[in-house]
């Protein structure tokens, strides 16, 4: 700094090219000059209170004395290379006029930054061109937010390691949900590995068939480790943990009413009370397996190629690579897991072959699909895979005009159901519950359900079978939705 500007308090001309023009050094303007000049920035800071202006010399900053609303301040200081213009006097009404001085002649490079108390200060400085304005309690309350998920995630992890260090030597069943996808899959491979550092022997339970085929490449390629419920005894297990469900006999093969210790999911539970020891349901959250890498952040656990290859995977699929209800905590896990993953196989898993039965199923959704408005709705009729439902109601998803899509097929003993959608008006897991139960349901956008056949399975002609079905199914979506059905 020279001398001149030292000696010279009343001379609004600095003789050093400041990068940083801060006008206005109460706690904000003196914190932020600080930080700057940590960062080797150079910074000139300009206030009209005199003492001020001397202590911050005394403290080596280069300072100029003037008032902010002062319309002859621009002409007095050297703009050259200054990066960013910052108002931040707690007066609306300087910081307003000096944005309308400055914004005159400075060069449209320059950023301008200010600061208001309120919405209408904030509107009133945009509209003056401000770049970018802030108010200090918006701040300090996202701040103060950010600090309290991070606490949040602490307590989470401090709870989760605490309950299972309770069950040390003890032996834990992991129940994902039946017929499981990747997302189910790598949230209980997850906890097996936590459980595992912990001194917990877990196995991953799931009833039904993994059968999309990208399921069965991504179990397969990286040698995932899963037990079918039907060949364990329940008795051999000491506690479970439901995870990707919530409520025993739900869409798994845990007695209903059974006692549960752990579950975690990220499926809006609906009206039911979820009961267990330990409960971590996260609905804003696109997948279970973000829910799990937060857990294995929080506790310090080593991230395996596969177990991180197997978690990223599951994010992406659940949230349709991000395309589908998707949280930010989805996007910061999934940064932090690619490059722990093994993209050769994620590669692998991106392109597998398509199934005879799918593309059968594909065709018969086409053929049979029924057209109201924006809701398709197509039976398919007899199926052997389910997970065959799911893909041909994306597929019809794309077509021209339709927002909402439903394909449901039947099998020896029960109805399934799958839907997916696009529309913001429409929750499709709402809607399924209400029109098939509460064994229905899933995200806004994608859900599906289970009917038993019940009384319709005494039908001993099967296309009549398929009509009753039909009808039925339509009808009760259609109500659902409010749509008055013109289906025969």
């Amino acid at each position: 700094m020279s001398s001149s500007s030292k000696d010279a308090d009343s001379s609004l001309k600095s003789t050093v090219k400041p990068r940083y023009l801060i006008l206005g050094s109460g706690s904000i303007g003196f914190a932020l000059a600080k930080e700057l000049r940590e960062s080797n920035k150079l910074v000139i800071i300009v206030d009209k209170d005199e003492a001020k202006v001397e202590t911050l010399r005394e403290e080596g900053f280069e300072t100029i004395l003037g008032d902010i609303s002062d319309p002859e301040l621009v002409n007095n200081i050297d703009l050259k290379n200054v990066v960013a213009i910052l108002f931040l006097s707690s007066n609306n009404e300087a910081n307003r006029k000096g944005i309308e001085n400055f914004k005159k002649v400075v060069n449209p490079d320059i950023q301008i930054f200010s600061r208001a108390s309120d919405i209408i200060n904030k509107e009133k400085m945009e509209d003056l061109g401000s770049d970018y304005v802030f108010m200090p309690s918006k701040l300090v309350a996202s701040s103060l937010s950010r600090s309290l998920e991070r606490a949040e995630s602490v307590h989470r992890g401090n709870r989760l390691a605490r309950w299972l260090k309770g069950i040390r030597d003890k032996k834990l069943a992991i129940v994902i949900h039946d017929n499981p996808d990747p997302d189910a899959i790598s949230s209980g491979l997850a906890l097996k590995e936590i459980a595992k550092s912990l001194g917990v022997e877990a196995n991953i339970l799931y009833h039904g068939r993994i059968g999309h085929q990208e399921n069965k490449a991504f179990v397969n390629l990286l040698g995932i480790d899963l037990s079918k419920m039907e060949e364990h005894d329940p008795k051999d297990f000491d506690e479970i943990a439901l995870i990707d469900c919530s409520i025993p006999g739900v869409n798994n093969m845990v007695p209903p009413n059974s006692y549960v210790g752990i579950v975690i999911d990220h499926h809006p539970p609906g009206e039911t009370e979820i009961k267990a020891e330990y409960i971590d349901i996260r609905p804003n959250f696109g997948a279970t397996a973000t829910i799990m890498t937060k857990y294995l952040q929080q506790l310090n656990i080593n991230i395996s190629k596969t177990l991180a290859t197997a978690l990223l995977y599951g994010i992406r699929t659940d949230t349709q690579d991000f395309k589908r209800k998707t949280d930010p905590a989805d996007l910061s896990a999934a940064s932090y897991l690619y490059p722990l993953s093994n993209h050769g196989i994620l590669d692998q898993l991106e392109q597998p072959s398509m199934a005879i039965e799918t593309l059968e199923v594909l065709g018969e959704a086409i053929r049979n699909r029924q057209v109201l408005g924006s809701y398709l709705l197509s039976n398919v009729g007899n199926i052997r895979d389910r997970d065959t439902l799911p893909q041909a109601a994306d597929y019809l998803l794309s077509l021209e005009g339709i927002s909402t899509t439903v394909v449901f097929g039947v099998t020896e003993d029960r109805i399934y159901i799958s839907g997916r959608s696009t529309d913001i008006r429409v929750n499709l897991g709402e809607i399924m519950r209400q029109a098939f139960g509460e064994d229905a349901g899933g995200h806004a956008n994608a859900a599906g359900a289970q009917i038993p056949l019940g009384v319709f399975s005494a039908t001993k002609d099967r296309q009549t079978l398929l009509r009753l079905v039909n009808e039925a199914v339509v009808k009760r979506f259609l109500s659902a939705v409010g749509v008055e059905s013109t289906a025969e």
